[in-house]
């Protein structure tokens, strides 16, 4: 039995145990699907990133405890932080492979890394706001103060989501979804999640406050979200949200989950009117764990041991 280091990075946060985690296995050369699963089931994070080499460039694949998933967020972040710490990767522009396809990532000197993406196109969308406030456990009027300037959206792409805009972070902390409401929600409108936000912020250099709730998944409520950010940051361009956008927006979030991330999204190119564009993606990690796991050969039965 061979053992393999394994990490836990905390993505879009420079303290450990905050933002969202990732499971991070730096040399996975010649291990099996079924072991990568079982890994990514024993480190208990949504997702793990498991790093093979192809002629010196970093290619990726990542797992869930359920099978391989076309991850291109936190896991594909927390991978390519921990290499740049690890002196595997060095600061600039790298294409990194990943199940979807080439992707470019750009490591800055401080550790920051930044994920380049396309932004979604959005349209506007009008809302029973008694209804949507009942599923998410948010008082109506909260919804309708703000919805009578700035209509929701839904943002479709790779995960579609529903951006909602809530008047006070007050209102929005009180948030506590009904599964069941919130999945047919979701289901009406073909989403993948709700984006709940509020520019009543924290901190006086956010953009907003958000809150990202996914119906049906380990993390119903995540601390942070590449794709509603995403999603996010094409929204606020399509409905003119500011007369003069700012160059980078700061989406700060996973505060109500003792989770506290900050995700920032420049939206390089991308257009007012609901075109779509491409934006750079980018935040700080912070390592939480960092040890070994016991691999079986895949002729054996025995359990993975952290």
């Amino acid at each position: 039995m061979e053992r393999r280091r394994a990490l836990v990075v905390d993505a879009f946060t420079d303290e450990p145990l905050r933002g969202a985690p990732a499971g991070v296995v730096p040399d996975a050369a010649g291990v099996g699907d079924d072991r990568l699963r079982a890994i990514a089931a024993e480190l208990a994070p949504e997702v793990t990133a498991f790093v093979f080499w192809d002629d010196g460039a970093p290619r990726l694949r990542c797992f869930s405890a359920h099978g391989e998933r076309d991850a291109r967020g936190r896991a594909t972040l927390a991978a390519c932080a921990h290499l740049y710490d690890d002196d595997a990767i060095d600061a600039g522009t790298h294409a990194v492979g990943t199940a979807a396809g080439t992707l470019t990532v750009r490591v800055d000197d401080d550790g920051t890394v930044w994920l380049e993406r396309s932004l979604p196109a959005v349209r506007t969308v009008e809302l029973d706001f008694d209804r949507v406030g009942t599923a998410l456990g948010i008082v109506p009027d909260a919804l309708k103060d703000v919805g009578a300037d700035l209509p929701a959206g839904i943002a479709t792409g790779a995960a579609s989501t529903l951006v909602l805009p809530v008047n006070f972070l007050e209102r929005l902390g009180e948030a506590d979804p009904d599964p069941v409401a919130l999945d047919r929600l979701a289901e009406e409108h073909d989403v993948d999640g709700v984006y709940a936000v509020t520019f009543d912020a924290l901190d006086v250099e956010s953009t907003l406050h958000g809150r990202y709730f996914v119906p049906e998944r380990e993390e119903p409520e995540r601390p942070a979200s590449v794709g509603a950010s995403l999603a996010c940051g094409a929204y606020l361009r399509t409905v003119d949200a500011f007369d003069d956008p700012p160059d980078e927006f700061r989406f700060e979030g996973g505060h109500f989950v003792d989770r506290s991330s900050v995700v920032r999204i420049r939206p390089d190119g991308a257009t007012a009117g609901g075109e779509s564009g491409t934006a750079l993606v980018g935040g700080q990690t912070a390592t939480a764990l960092d040890g070994q796991i016991c691999v079986p050969d895949d002729d054996d039965d025995e359990i993975i041991e952290a």
